[in-house]
């Protein structure tokens, strides 16, 4: 199993396009100042694995294939052998499956990593979307509230042997205190105050989800529709550095 590999920032950009074309052009362009790239659903439906590689070909950087898996346990654990072997950094699959799934694809990842000579992408479980709020989970017959659903789904996933949770940044010190320090908190729905909240609704800048316990950020149109994206994302980088260099004394200390 390859080693692990060390970001040079914890940015993650989301390419959020079904273009092979624009994406490596994106890569290219963010190969010195994107700590890595985020490639989703849209865009692994229209390309599969080869599209991925040729996203990794344009910039070396690693890739955070975001798929959210969610089915039965089997079906999902066949999956994540597949997307195991291409050697990405980390990808998703829904705690709404339940914790059989999320154990099941956990080892999958594990056992392809020993097969192949790949590093074992971390395994990462979505809690609620950042695009909800207590009203849309009402409406699909979730009453509880946000916070108590992500508490809920997190501890499942933690459980199940996952490597981290994707969450709001509102929700990252709350489950830095119920989940404890090793395990990864990725917070989408995260935007510097030079740009837009678009349709995300919970939302803090880069340096408050760093501050209160994120490992890593995914952050998509504040640099991918920039006028030059190279130069907002090492922006960002650049703002985020005290935060990010604090957070390194502390983990060596």
């Amino acid at each position: 199993m390859a080693a692990p590999r060390t970001l040079k920032t914890p940015i993650f950009t989301a390419l959020d396009t079904a273009e092979v074309s624009e994406a490596t052009g994106l890569a290219a362009k963010l190969a010195d100042s994107s700590g890595g790239l985020k490639l989703g659903l849209e865009f692994f439906c229209a390309h599969g694995p080869k599209g991925v590689k040729e996203v990794q070909s344009a910039s070396d950087l690693p890739i955070f294939l975001d798929l959210k898996l969610h089915d039965i346990p089997n079906t999902v654990a066949g999956a994540m052998r597949s997307v195991a072997q291409l050697g990405v950094f980390m990808t998703t699959v829904h705690a709404i499956g339940g914790q059989g799934m999320m154990e099941a694809a956990v080892k999958a990842a594990t056992d392809t990593a020993y097969e192949f000579p790949v590093q074992r992408p971390l395994v990462i479980a979505v809690t609620v979307l950042t695009s909800f709020d207590a009203n849309d989970l009402k409406s699909v017959g979730v009453g509880a509230a946000v916070t108590d659903q992500v508490r809920r789904l997190a501890g499942i996933a933690q459980r199940a042997g996952v490597d981290g949770i994707v969450c709001s940044p509102l929700e990252v010190a709350m489950l830095r205190q119920d989940l404890g320090p090793t395990i990864k908190l990725i917070t989408p729905g995260v935007r510097p105050t030079w740009s837009v909240a678009n349709d995300q609704k919970r939302i803090l800048t880069p340096s408050d989800a760093l501050a209160a316990g994120a490992d890593y950020l995914v952050i998509g149109r504040p640099i991918t529709a920039a006028a030059d994206p190279a130069a907002a994302a090492a922006r960002i980088a650049q703002e985020i550095a005290p935060v990010s260099s604090e957070k390194r004394v502390q983990a060596t200390a």
